[in-house]
């Protein structure tokens, strides 16, 4: 059984895309600073479709394919920007490998500058920021494995909280990592969905909400 699985060297593709659900804490109305159910387009996500990768909505859900190998392409709202959020989205794996990776973005500025949290369907995590010179994993040199996530589930709910240096990543209601960065301040948020060895990924995304975060969360 591996526990450590080498981060792949991503190569990038530019989607420029608009990017939560409850994982047991309440939220008032007055709390969600952007949130999509992908039922329309009026949120704006953009729509791509090339030989690496396709980002589009697809039965009131948004779904992002990859083609390619060792590849990650990624989608964010167009004008959106915050500081300190919580953003809670549930994902699918529609069809393609386990040996995937898929998740949430948040301070998105442009394609070398943003964090992203990730997870794979075969039970892997990692907090990872892009920057200039590709992904750089924060706090560990490698994905790791966690009992937390479920091989092969049919779908998680992921949490990615941004706030201030420390982020934090939850699947399913439970603490799954939480590391510090404080390169990046503020920015966009966003969905993100990849390829190791096998290419094929196919994530489905819904029920995607941005909170201000409680001060006693």
């Amino acid at each position: 059984m591996r526990f450590m699985r080498l981060l792949s060297i991503i190569t990038l593709i530019s989607l420029t895309i608009l990017g939560c659900s409850n994982t047991g804490t309440q939220n008032k109305a007055s709390d969600v600073l952007f949130s999509d159910d992908f039922s329309n387009s009026n949120k704006k996500w953009d729509q791509v479709s090339n030989s690496s990768a396709l980002a589009d909505y697809y039965n009131a859900a948004f779904r992002i394919m990859v083609y390619a190998t060792s590849f990650n392409a990624w989608a964010n709202p167009g004008n959106e920007s915050f500081v300190d959020t919580r953003i809670e989205v549930d994902a699918a794996k529609n069809s393609g490998p386990d040996d995937n990776e898929f998740g949430v973005i948040c301070r998105y500025v442009d394609a070398s500058w943003f964090y992203f949290a990730a997870i794979s369907s075969d039970g892997y995590y990692a907090i990872m920021k892009m920057t200039g010179t590709g992904t750089v994993p924060i706090g560990n040199a490698s994905m790791l494995e966690s009992d937390t996530i479920s091989h092969g589930a049919a779908s998680y709910h992921i949490r990615f909280d941004c706030v201030g240096s420390t982020l934090t990543l939850f699947v399913n209601g439970s603490l799954v990592d939480e590391q510090t960065d404080s390169d990046y301040i503020t920015g966009n948020v966003g969905l993100l969905a990849g390829t190791f060895g096998t290419p094929g990924t196919d994530i489905l995304f819904d029920n995607f909400f941005v909170y201000k975060p409680v001060a006693d969360e």
